[in-house]
């Protein structure tokens, strides 16, 4: 299944993507799309839906965030050997860990805003894991029992608040509008071999990175057994796992950032494409 929500922010509506594309309301099988949704009892019942005889939503309009609750988002730094080497830092003996603020979050055509001061906006798709069921200690063997589903996710990041301004990477990583998601959670039995899937992006139209999650240094495996020996994870949390090379601060011979006016275009192989424009700092483009 692909799970989405669409419509104005606060008044999301959730939907599921068929097997012909076509968009179906489901709002009469229940509210929205929660973390609750997510659980494995209650993915069960959404695929035992008659879709057929469900309302076409022919213009969704905007597409929201695929569900609503997320608790966590949580992020993997350097999980890609090449990525890595282009930030002139070593390859990291034990996954990095680091969050995205819940205000990062947004819909997967939703503007990016730069924040004040911003000089070294940048991009980076990334597979994002689903948790569906509670973690706590799990072996890698099982860890994808855990697993609800795979999203795209761009992590984009403000290399100056980032790397220069002392202290964690969070704080350039966590501004407002820096954690599109979506368009679909596709549920983890359309997702066979989640270290297959090739991944893109663009600025402007013109190709920034090619990769695939083949090559990732800890796999969704190891990072979900990983990191619940840390915290606990809970339906609906997000784990995004990393990024391949073609990063805006790695381009030689000069680095490449955002600026107003530029669109990023994304996507990662059967679970979808983003498309982004860039804005200067404005809090109406956040807040409506």
């Amino acid at each position: 299944m692909k799970l989405m929500r669409y419509g104005a922010k606060g008044a999301e509506k959730p939907a599921i993507l068929d097997a012909n594309g076509v968009v179906r309301d489901i709002s009469s099988a229940l509210p929205d799309i929660t973390s609750h949704t997510l659980t494995p009892h209650s993915l069960k019942r959404l695929h035992e839906l008659d879709l057929a005889s469900l309302p076409v939503v022919a213009q969704p309009g905007r597409i929201a965030p695929p569900w609503s609750g997320m608790g966590k988002f949580l992020c993997v730094g350097l999980n890609y050997a090449d990525h890595a080497a282009e930030s002139n830092l070593p390859v990291p003996p034990e996954p990095i860990l680091f969050t995205k603020t819940l205000s990062s979050l947004v819909g997967c055509n939703d503007a990016v805003v730069l924040p004040q001061g911003s000089v070294k906006g940048d991009w980076e798709v990334e597979l994002g894991v689903v948790i569906g069921t509670k973690a706590r200690y799990v072996s890698e063997a099982d860890a994808l029992k855990y697993v609800a589903g795979y999203c795209v996710v761009n992590d984009v990041s403000e290399r100056e608040y980032q790397i220069e301004r002392g202290g964690t990477w969070d704080k350039g990583k966590g501004c407002d509008t820096f954690g599109p998601v979506g368009p679909w959670m596709v549920t983890a039995d359309e997702v066979p071999d989640p270290q297959s899937l090739s991944m893109w992006l663009d600025v402007n139209g013109q190709r920034m990175q090619t990769g695939n999650t083949s090559t990732m240094i800890f796999g969704v495996a190891q990072l979900v057994s990983y990191i619940s020996r840390f915290m606990t994870l809970y339906p609906g949390d997000l784990i995004s796992t990393g990024t391949p090379p073609g990063v805006g601060m790695g381009k030689k011979p000069s680095p490449i950032f955002l600026k107003p006016g530029d669109e990023m275009k994304l996507g990662i192989a059967g679970l979808g494409d983003q498309h982004q424009k860039v804005y200067a700092w404005d809090p109406a483009l956040i807040d409506n």
